[in-house]
């Protein structure tokens, strides 16, 4: 479009008669584009993508197998919102991709809390989306597919609490234990129209709704899902099968999974031979029931042993990994036929005696893992690390989160692991992201 308004700068001022014609012409012109075409300014021309798909145990893109290298990054929208931190964005998507990762998984909610993006149900704060259409282009620019949780088990950035306080505020609240978000009708229906409105939301950047948009990896329905007032796992079990079909129904094209941790539940017989401690198959959720559902593409689960369990040494922590890997691998491959993503995982900084060596130890038994299933076209489709920041960012720095430039050798662990699934990926000789790093 500039070409077109320099070309016709050049006819008036060469002096002919067409002057004020295309003048005329021009100012329409611009105008319009100022209305319309303005709102990629900024941004390139937006590359052609395709959507994730799956085939068996395995994520296929453009019809190759697609292991992924990632990590977590969920404050990506709410750092949006002011133009101030908006650059810690674009340098975070700037840097995943030069480690040659290729999913982030980020927050697509913030309920109720400062600069909430669903103020109350079915009132959204325009600025707060635009700071998600933001996240969603720029991740577009820099070839990072997004994975999107959609509501938080936890009470950070409103979670399941507050539909359950907007319900008592409204006089229609069932039950003010936190798990009637799971049961309660109008909770139900208020969440089913944040999906709704998210899966449908235009980007006013791209112009491309949610729901078409291939930069989305997938949705995640729930950050953590545990619904401790039924252990017999029947609640849960209903809301996910509820939800997932109501997401399949508005949006064809996007893969879907739970959020899960990856517990086994209390009629698996793993619960005692796999699961941490006993306390896990008693939260409500099942690893395998859960992810058994139709609408459920693929499954997630976490690793977090340190917090699992009480007075042991790092290296028992690397021996359970090991265990809890390989038992939901082998799910994927002979139970569920789908891809296991472990969609979060860390070492805390806080346990006794923690080293940076301790740390990377853990990081590389998990990609390894990864790694070698993804060899053997297995199910473990990737791993995304908890989690990735940038400089500055000192007041969302918890104990796991790192700026992982600022530690040469945890650096270079993900790069290896990027270039080792671009040569299973079929892109090491085609992508030039991976030609420059591998």
């Amino acid at each position: 479009m500039l070409k077109i308004f320099y070309g016709i700068y050049r006819s008036m001022v060469a002096g002919n008669g067409l002057f004020y014609p295309i003048f005329g012409f021009a100012s329409l012109m611009f105008f319009i584009y100022m209305s319309f075409g303005d709102i990629r300014f900024g941004f390139e021309e937006e590359p052609q993508l395709s959507f994730v798909e799956r085939n068996g145990t395995q994520f296929v893109l453009d019809g190759k197998p697609f292991y992924i290298n990632g990590w977590n990054s969920y404050w990506l929208m709410v750092q949006s919102v002011d133009d101030y931190s908006r650059p810690r964005v674009h340098e975070m998507l700037k840097g995943g991709a030069k480690m040659g990762l290729t999913v982030c998984r980020t927050w697509a909610f913030n309920d109720g809390d400062y600069n909430a993006l669903q103020i109350s149900p079915g009132v959204y704060n325009e600025q707060a989306f635009k700071a998600l259409d933001y996240v969603i282009a720029e991740a577009r620019q820099h070839g990072i597919r997004l994975l999107l949780s959609l509501v938080n088990n936890l009470q950070a950035y409103g979670g399941k609490t507050q539909y359950v306080k907007w319900a008592w505020q409204e006089g229609v609240g069932l039950s003010a234990s936190n798990d009637s978000f799971f049961f309660d009708p109008s909770i139900r229906s208020y969440f089913k129209n944040y999906v709704k409105t998210i899966l449908t939301r235009r980007n006013s950047i791209t112009g491309i709704e949610y729901r078409n948009d291939p930069i989305i990896f997938g949705w995640e329905l729930i950050n953590e899902p545990r619904c401790i007032t039924d252990p017999s796992g029947d609640t849960l079990q209903e809301w996910i099968e509820e939800m997932s079909a109501f997401v399949k129904l508005i949006d064809k094209n996007h893969l879907v999974t739970v959020g899960l941790e990856g517990f086994y539940g209390p009629n698996d017989r793993k619960k005692l031979t796999v699961n941490p401690e006993a306390w896990a198959s008693r939260l409500g959720s099942d690893f395998i029931r859960n992810s058994q559902i139709s609408n459920i593409d693929f499954t997630s689960v976490h690793i977090y042993p340190d917090h699992w369990f009480h007075e042991q040494e790092v290296d028992d922590f690397i021996t359970f990994v090991s265990k809890w890997m390989i038992s939901h691998i082998e799910d994927g491959d002979k139970v569920l036929n789908k891809p296991v993503l472990f969609s979060e995982f860390g070492l805390s900084d806080m346990i006794k005696n923690f080293s940076l060596s301790d740390r990377e130890k853990m990081y590389k038994t998990i990609l390894n893992i990864s790694y070698k299933s993804a060899k053997k076209n297995r199910s473990g489709a990737g791993a995304l690390v908890w989690q990735f920041l940038v400089e500055g960012m000192n007041e969302f720095i918890d104990d796991f989160g790192m700026v992982p430039w600022e530690k040469s050798s945890t650096y270079s662990i993900f790069i290896e692991q990027s270039c080792r699934l671009a040569k299973i990926n079929g892109w090491s000789q085609q992508n030039t992201r991976f030609k420059e790093i591998c």
